[in-house]
């Protein structure tokens, strides 16, 4: 593996920086093989290789975003199915709190993040016309991907701030001007940028890593399904392109849904695989991991983050009795805790006899690897316990098992009625088992941005809003006998009366709990503040309507002439 390092010139009255010290810039595979670079400015993006790596380093910003505490903040809770458990320094945004402000670390780093990334991308736009001696085919297509990245940047962007300021030329001085361009001219950037890299986006690519046609297709279905719900931007004909897109995605490639649920979540060997549509890469190399940020492994030259989901999720069974930390359970730092709403209704019990999501989205046994260790106990139904190495020390039925049932187990038996912010139900899918000690944190798993379970749920949204509910029918279904116990898979159907939008927001979650999505559907069906207060008791109190918005940030606000004149917060912050 070859260390990449590009350097870009870095303003420290700007916040729009081309990017200072990007290394190891795009992911794994292929699109690793990456050559040492100099210090670079615009002219180095003008030759072929200066090009090809400036266009590697545009990916390195989906690493800023994707796995990341920053963003998981910001999108699992805070909503209807995740809350907060018993650690970490955000409680506040899950209680929307007035702690959420222009100074909020998450969305201050995401912003600045994200504008760097854009900045690089419009740096290497700019110069790709006056490029000699790089194949044109090649450079259509690489003109394509950083439009794409660019037009990704603005989706999540828009979505999370509504206006913002529209950048499509890149800048390499320093400068104070800067305004909020209306939602629908965001929209229309972002459409334009994906609309035109269809032409020349490859499908698919060996060189895995790299933006594809496919993923193209998929992210302007979730652009046209999001745009229809937002006033400020629809139009009529939003939700049949959206469908559109996505049964595009579903009959004209070669993705397909994987036999098994939980096999989407494989590591190393099986990240690739036929469902995945795009993802951002990360590896067990620390140099492709460079980056910023909480929750970092420094080291005496750099900072790694890696793929830090495998920390939040986790419940503190490294205290308990038979039990000590390892890397095949994990860290567990508590962050993000299931709500009531999400074990009892979208995972409920009558129907995990059918579906195996529940099964395959939560861990429920833990084997004892400190088999001296007999205290503490949690389960009252037992006052000793007794272990060898490899039996059951800890089990989750996810049901309220009696209390004489329990006592005849060998183990803890962790049910309902003892689940508390630093026990309960572990989202399996991003634990990492392959990092290198207990300890450590940056993790080597590639995070899965789009799936082809998710566009088959976005066509299937899509014609419900349309009134076609019988046309999202098959797209439900093929989801739901993917999910379902072997031969259940006529008991997973669902029939036209079945097909709302109250099933597909159960459904989605059922689906994807955890991936980065619910934040995002919550305000785009419009219920983000009323499924708060009916489902996170912790939210519940304080959020309020302006919260389907995060702040600006202040930093933002204070590098721009005139200030907050000019540059206006949010309301409510």
């Amino acid at each position: 593996m070859k260390t990449y390092k590009l350097f870009i010139h870095s303003f420290t009255h700007s916040l729009l920086i081309v990017s200072a010290l990007l290394l190891s810039t795009t992911g794994c595979k292929d699109l690793l093989e990456e050559v040492p670079v100099s210090q670079v400015g615009s002219q180095y993006a003008t030759t072929p290789n200066g090009f090809e790596s400036v266009v590697k380093a545009a990916y390195s910003s989906l690493r800023e975003y994707y796995g990341r505490e920053d963003a998981m903040t910001l999108t699992v809770f805070g909503t209807d199915t995740y809350t907060m458990g018993a650690d970490g320094s955000f409680k506040f945004v899950n209680q929307y709190t007035s702690q959420i402000d222009g100074r909020l670390g998450p969305t201050n780093n995401i912003w600045n993040a994200f504008y760097k990334g854009i900045n690089t991308i419009n740096v290497a736009l700019d110069a790709a016309d006056g490029i000699a001696g790089l194949d044109a085919t090649i450079k259509k297509r690489r003109v394509a991907e950083l439009k794409f990245l660019r037009a990704h940047h603005y989706f999540i962007l828009v979505q999370m701030f509504g206006p913002v300021s529209l950048l499509t030329k890149g800048n390499l001085v320093p400068t104070k001007e800067f305004t909020r361009a209306p939602v629908k001219e965001v929209y229309t950037q972002i459409i334009a940028d994906l609309e035109s890299s269809l032409t020349d986006l490859a499908t698919p690519t060996g060189d895995y890593g790299r933006v594809t046609k496919g993923a193209a297709e998929h992210l302007l279905a979730k652009v046209y399904l999001t745009k229809g719900t937002d006033k400020d931007a629809l139009a009529a004909d939003d939700f049949a392109k959206a469908a559109t897109y996505a049964q595009n995605v579903i009959k004209n490639y070669t993705y397909s849904l994987l036999p098994d649920f939980s096999a989407v979540f494989a590591q190393g060997g099986g990240e690739i695989n036929s469902e995945v549509i795009f993802a951002t890469q990360y590896t067990s190399d620390p140099i492709t991991n460079i980056g910023s940020g909480y929750n970092s492994t420094t080291t005496s030259t750099v900072t790694i983050n890696g793929n830090q989901t495998h920390l939040y999720f986790g419940m503190e069974y490294d205290v308990q009795a038979g039990m000590q930390r390892d890397v095949l359970n994990g860290r567990p730092f508590k962050r993000f805790m299931p709500t009531n709403y999400m074990l009892n209704v979208v995972f409920a019990e009558k129907d995990r006899v059918k579906d195996s999501r529940y099964k395959k989205t939560f861990k429920d046994t833990w084997l004892a690897n400190n088999p001296s260790k007999t205290t503490p106990i949690f389960d009252n139904s037992k006052t000793s316990l007794k272990f060898n190495a490899g039996d059951t020390a800890i089990f989750i039925p996810g049901y309220e098992m009696p209390l004489a049932e329990r006592a005849k187990r060998p183990y803890q038996v962790l049910v309902p009625s003892l689940y508390k912010p630093n026990l309960f139900p572990v989202l399996q899918k991003f634990l990492d088992p392959l990092r290198p000690d207990r300890t450590y944190e940056p993790g080597s798993r590639d995070f899965i941005m789009f799936r082809l379970a998710d566009t088959y749920l976005i066509a299937a949204e899509a014609l419900i809003k349309q009134g076609k509910a019988a046309d999202a029918v098959p797209f439900i279904n093929a989801v739901r006998r993917r999910a379902a116990w072997p031969g259940k898979e006529k008991d997973m159907e669902i029939t036209v009366a079945d097909a709302t939008m109250a099933f597909i927001m159960e459904e989605r979650e059922r689906e994807m709990a955890g991936e980065m999505h619910r934040w995002f559907d919550l305000k785009r069906w419009g219920n983000l503040v009323e499924r708060v207060k009916a489902y996170n008791p912790d939210g519940a109190p304080n959020v309020k309507d302006f919260h389907v918005l995060r702040p600006i940030p202040q930093d933002q606000i204070d590098r721009t002439a005139d200030g907050v004149t000019k540059y206006p917060q949010n309301p409510g912050y």
